[in-house]
């Protein structure tokens, strides 16, 4: 479901490439590409936890708590 560490390598490089203003077009849409996949296990993963959350009969924000999963910092 995650991506596999060469691709998270590729996508750091290509944030820092943006930060540094010297991402190519290509570059460009290969990070939006890795960026929608991991958008969607992201999504994945909450929908999961979700499940686990009611089959648990308890809460997303406790299940999470109870298994050391901090939610994202959003700006």
């Amino acid at each position: 479901m995650g991506l596999p560490p060469q691709r998270w390598e590729q996508y750091h490089a290509l944030l820092a490439k943006r930060r540094a203003e010297i991402l190519t077009p290509e570059e460009q849409a290969t990070l939006i590409e890795i960026s929608d996949q991991i958008e969607q296990a992201n999504a994945c993963r909450i929908q999961y936890l979700i499940e686990l959350a009611s089959l648990r009969n308890t809460s997303l924000e406790t299940l999470m708590q109870e298994l050391g999963i901090k939610a994202p910092a959003y700006v």
